[in-house]
């Protein structure tokens, strides 16, 4: 792959200038301010107590993006806002992705329509990868006037200049950039919780499966330096972190674009290294781009937590073969039998789309073969829809979406029957487990997950959250197993 020469820059020194030239100072307490002690959000929205809320919808990188717009939010000086009903700045970090993501981050822009006219002075923002597609800004350009801003994925780091230039200008503020012309480091984030933690090495990707939109709302493959990344986990152990996931589009393909000979293995090993790490968890990977060297760095690393997401998205040939996927078959079930035979306790997951344009009977079935021979813990399915933008979106799709509905649902009853019978054989074991917090159906019930990222449901009291403990595995359903806390770390341990 050729190096990208991109720069990398220091978002803390970019943004002190450009505070400096609004005539705002950081303080003590990590809030940018005037010389008469009033913060930059305090300025803009003439109010002594403004709030913020960042709604998130999709993947774990948009959940890493809205922690970071969090943080800059924080620095800025505004509060979180209980409710959007209350914030003085909403922003929306939409999904382009598959399922209904977008349908629901648009409709959310229509609801606020109301609000937005009963307080004008309100900031409306939307940004991420939906909004980095150009229908998606001309459709707000012209059906949704209320919103104040629109940015996309490649400028979030100039959250504080948007917020100005949102608040000062009349008309729409829209600021979508094609492409990262940088790198950015030692951005802010508000983190939530306080042993997990999302850490992004690479973000873009140059895989182009010909149904994803990522190149195109993500850009280009960009990996950030081995040295900032090992110094940003090992300030978030410092901080008391135990749980770090390492974050991109294609974890796998980290390093090919520094032209150095050090890859996501490399990574990943002196990540594991570092010594304070619990858990580290990946994703998400790339068959194409998974080697046997991983493999190897994981089993000999007992923090790193042997779950392995596979994305194999059809088990025909030629469908993958259409989708652009750069593997066969028989290469992926090779990949499998590698780690079966390196880690047989570990789980694997995957993704998997039906009704491909073109993909016929046969080639359904070879998918539901490969899922019977795989016997994955869990898989997220997906009925075939087009992405504007996509070169599959231009193709004749003749499956109809009566014959798409039927083969997910026998994809989807196989495929529930394999997690169920999984879990059930974890029934009388004994698992190492996270505690996350109290569970949103009933506060008596913590959630709790094992290192091979499997759900268990255990009674407890809230205090338990963040700890790890050990939990006896009593009854097991498809997506959850039910158990027993026997014994509970001590906070920090």
């Amino acid at each position: 792959m050729q190096r990208l020469e991109i720069p990398v820059i220091s978002y803390n020194a970019r943004t002190a200038a450009f505070m400096a030239s609004e005539g705002f100072a950081l303080g003590a307490d990590g809030v940018f301010r005037d010389p008469g002690g009033r913060s930059y959000a305090q300025v803009l929205s003439g109010k002594a107590q403004p709030t913020a809320m960042v709604r998130v919808w999709g993947c774990q990188m948009n959940e890493a993006d809205g922690e970071i717009l969090q943080g800059q939010l924080h620095a800025m000086g505004y509060g979180v806002a209980s409710a959007v009903e209350a914030a003085d700045v909403a922003l929306l970090n939409t999904c382009a992705g598959p399922g209904t993501a977008a349908e629901h981050a648009l409709g959310e822009v229509g609801r606020l329509r109301q609000l937005k006219t009963e307080r004008p002075e309100m900031v409306l923002g939307v940004c991420g990868c939906l909004a980095q597609m150009p229908e998606t800004v001309e459709y707000l350009r012209r059906h949704a006037p209320h919103v104040d801003l629109i940015f996309g994925t490649h400028n979030i780091h100039e959250l504080p200049v948007l917020l100005g230039r949102a608040h000062r200008e009349e008309a729409q503020t829209i600021d979508v950039w094609r492409q990262a012309p940088e790198t950015v480091e030692d951005l802010p984030a508000t983190r939530s919780g306080g042993v997990r933690a999302w850490v992004n090495i690479i973000y873009g990707c140059d895989k182009y499966c010909t149904y994803c939109i990522v190149p195109t709302t993500r850009g280009r493959e960009r990996s950030r330096r081995p040295g900032d990344i090992l110094a940003e986990v090992g300030g978030l152990v410092d901080r008391g972190y135990r749980e770090i996931t390492l974050l991109g589009q294609n974890v796998n393909s980290y390093g090919h674009d520094l032209g150095a000979d050090y890859d996501f293995a490399d990574l990943l090993r002196d990540v594991a290294e570092l010594g304070g790490l619990r858990w580290i968890r990946y994703t998400t990977s790339h068959p194409r781009d998974f080697t046997p060297k991983m493999v190897e760095v994981i089993a000999s690393h007992p923090n790193i937590c042997e779950h392995f997401h596979l994305p194999v998205q059809s088990g025909s040939d030629r469908v993958l073969r259409w989708m652009n996927r750069g593997y066969t078959r028989a290469q992926y079930l090779q990949l499998v039998e590698l780690i079966r035979l390196r880690l047989p306790q570990a789980s694997l997951t995957t993704d998997l789309i039906v009704g491909f344009p073109r993909e016929t009977e046969e080639d359904f079935a070879e998918t539901l073969d490969l899922v019977r021979q795989v016997q994955y813990d869990n898989a997220f399915t997906f009925q075939y829809s087009p992405r504007a933008g996509t070169p599959a979106a231009r193709w004749e799709d003749p499956v109809p979406t009566a014959v798409k509905g039927e083969r997910l649902g026998r994809l989807n009853e196989l495929q529930y029957a394999i997690s169920r019978r999984r879990n059930e054989h974890l029934v009388g074991t004994r698992q190492e487990v996270l505690v996350e917090g109290p569970s949103p159906k009933d506060p008596a019930v913590l959630t709790a997950r094992t290192r091979a990222n499997r759900l268990v449901l255990v009674p407890g009291a809230a205090d338990a959250a963040g700890r790890f403990g050990r939990a006896r595995v009593t009854a097991a359903q498809t997506w959850t197993l039910h158990g027993e806390l026997e014994s509970l770390e001590a906070a920090g341990a």
